[in-house]
C-alpha cells in the first residue's frame, strides 16, 4: 500500500511541474461522477483551467475526438487501464494520466502515468475504488481538500466496496477522513435501501438484500407482514417511512425479519450492518443515506446527465433539485425495463449457468447492465449464473454488459474479454461486472461465441465439481 502511495504522490508532483488546459474524462457511474467531482474541487482550488466530460466506454471514437481537444493534459478517471495502447497512440504526444481500479491491458506505456491498483497487487475491484484514487491524489495536492472524503466513499459504496462495512485499510482510510471532517456519521441499524425515503411497505416489498422470505416481491404479503407485527406504521392513513418508525417499532420490525430469514437464509441475522449518513443532507432526502446517493449519481449518468450528478456531490442546490427529478425519471425507466423483461422471458436464451438478454432498442443501453444487476439480486436465477445483457446505441453499437448471480468465483472480465478477443470490440469491467462494446452487424456472431464460450466454461466447472446450478 505504501508503494501505492507514494505513485499517487509521484503524479501529484508530476502535475504540479505542468502548464495548460486540462481535460477530464469520466466514466458515467456513481464511481466515475464522484471522481470527476473530487479532481475538478481540487483543481479548482488551485486556480487550474479545465473541462470536462463523461464517458461510457474508451474507444476509438472517443480516443480520436480526445485528440482533437486543444488541451495540453488529460486526466482519465474511472477508466482508461483497459486502452493503454489506443491512448498512447493518439495522446502520445501529450500529457497523460490515468486514475482508475479497473484491470489493465498488457501493454507497457513510458508516455502514460498510470496509477492503478493492480500494480501494486491490490484488487481494485474491492479494496480502493477511482473516486478513493482521487481523493488520495487530490489530499496530497492541497490538504484541504481531505474535505472531499465523503466524496470518494459515495463512488466505493456505488461499486459494491462496502459490505457490512469497508474491507480494506484504504477505504477505512478514506472513511476516517470523512468523519473527522464531520461530513458522514456511521450508524449501526437495519440496513435496507430506502430507508429515508420510502414507506415501509414498499422498502419491504422491493427488499433484495436482505431478501425477505414470504414478504420480498409482493406488496400484498408486505403489509399484511407489518400488520402481524403490530407495529404504529401509519400516519394519517399513510405508511410511515422507515427512517420514521419509533425504537420499540423497530424492534419488533428487526426481529420479525430475521425469523422469517431463519432456515432459509444462511446468516439471518446479517439484515443489521453499517449505515452511512452524509450529516449536510436534510433528513429523509433521498441524498442523506450514502448508498441513495450513489443511486441518485447513477441516474445523473444513465439518463445522459453527469453534470448533474458533479454539482450535486459539490453541494450545488439547483442541481440537487434537478438530480431528484431526473431520479424519478430513472426509476420509471427501470420498471419499464423490468416490465418488457417479464412480457418477454420466453424470447430469451436460457441456458445451464447462464442467460442472455438482447433488448435491442426496447430499453436504454445506459440501463441495461442496471437491469442486470437487478435481475441478479432478484432470486430469479440460480446461484452462479451469468446475467449477459445487450441493447442497441444511437451510433450503431450494441452494448453488453455481464452480471453474475451471488458470489462464485469467475471473472466476468477474463469472460467477456476471451469473447471480445473472437468478435472484435472493446470490454472492460471487474471480476463481478464487467462489459462490453460491439458493431450491431456483430449481434448474431456475439451471441453464437457467447454460447460456445459459456457452454465451455460450463463444462469446465462441472469437471472442477463446481457445476453452475
Amino acid at each position: 500500500m505504501e508503494f501505492f502511495l507514494n505513485k499517487i504522490k509521484e503524479g501529484v508532483n508530476k502535475l504540479k511541474k505542468l502548464s495548460g488546459v486540462v481535460k477530464i474524462i469520466t466514466h458515467i457511474d456513481a464511481d466515475g461522477l464522484s471522481s470527476g467531482a473530487i479532481i475538478i474541487k481540487a483543481l479548482q482550488r488551485e486556480g487550474i483551467n479545465f473541462s470536462f466530460s463523461s464517458v461510457r466506454l474508451i474507444d476509438e471514437n472517443v480516443i480520436d475526438e480526445m485528440s482533437r481537444e486543444n488541451c495540453d493534459i488529460f486526466l482519465f478517471l474511472d477508466l482508461g487501464s483497459g486502452s493503454l495502447s489506443k491512448i498512447d497512440e493518439k495522446l502520445g504526444d501529450r500529457e497523460v494520466f490515468i486514475l482508475d481500479h479497473h484491470k489493465l491491458e498488457d501493454y507497457d506505456s513510458k508516455k502514460i502515468f498510470l496509477i492503478n491498483p493492480h500494480k501494486f497487487n491490490l484488487d481494485g475491484g474491492v479494496e480502493i475504488s477511482s473516486s478513493g484514487i482521487c481523493y488520495f491524489f487530490a489530499k496530497y495536492l492541497n490538504s484541504k481538500n481531505q474535505d472531499l472524503a465523503h466524496i470518494a466513499l459515495l463512488g466505493a459504496i456505488g461499486d459494491m466496496q462496502e459490505n457490512n462495512g469497508f474491507k480494506s485499510e484504504l477505504n477505512d482510510y478514506i472513511l476516517q477522513d470523512a468523519i473527522n471532517e464531520g461530513k458522514i456519521e456511521v450508524k449501526v441499524g437495519l440496513r435496507m435501501f430506502g430507508m429515508q425515503t420510502r414507506p415501509i411497505n414498499k422498502v419491504l416489498e422491493y427488499s433484495i438484500d436482505p431478501y425477505i422470505p414470504g414478504v420480498t416481491g409482493n406488496e400484498g404479503l408486505a403489509n399484511r407482514f407489518i400488520e402481524e407485527l403490530e407495529i404504529n406504521a401509519t400516519i394519517d392513513g399513510r405508511y410511515k417511512k422507515l427512517v420514521q418508525l419509533d425504537k420499540e417499532d423497530m424492534k419488533k420490525l428487526v426481529a420479525g425479519i430475521i425469523l422469517k430469514r431463519i432456515g432459509v437464509e444462511e446468516n439471518p441475522d446479517d439484515i443489521l450492518g453499517s449505515i452511512y449518513l452524509l450529516t449536510e443532507e436534510e433528513d429523509e432526502s433521498p441524498m442523506k443515506d450514502a448508498k441513495e446517493f450513489s443511486t441518485l449519481l447513477n441516474s445523473c449518468g444513465r439518463m445522459n446527465k453527469a453534470s448533474l450528478g458533479i454539482g450535486c456531490c459539490l453541494g450545488d442546490k439547483k442541481s440537487k433539485n434537478e438530480a431528484l427529478m431526473l431520479l424519478n425519471n430513472y426509476k420509471r425507466e427501470i420498471i419499464n425495463a423490468l416490465n418488457w423483461y417479464n412480457l418477454n422471458k420466453d424470447k430469451f436464451i436460457e441456458e445451464n449457468g447462464y442467460v442472455i438478454i438482447d433488448a435491442s432498442n426496447n430499453i436504454r443501453d445506459t440501463l441495461i447492465g442496471t437491469l442486470g444487476s437487478i435481475l441478479c439480486r432478484s432470486n430469479l436465477y440460480g446461484d452462479g449464473t451469468i446475467v449477459i445483457t445487450m441493447a442497441y446505441t444511437i451510433d450503431g453499437s450494441i452494448k453488453i454488459s455481464l452480471r453474475l448471480v451471488g458470489k462464485k468465483e469467475i471473472d466476468l472480465r477474463e469472460v467477456i474479454n476471451n469473447i471480445i478477443n473472437k468478435v472484435g470490440g472493446v470490454c472492460g469491467g471487474h471480476r463481478q461486472a464487467a462489459g462490453a462494446l460491439i458493431d450491431q452487424e456483430k449481434e448474431e456472431e456475439f451471441i453464437k461465441i457467447t454460447k460456445l464460450e459459456l457452454n465451455k466454461l460450463v463444462l469446465e466447472e462441472n469437471a472442477n465439481g463446481k457445476l453452475l446450478k
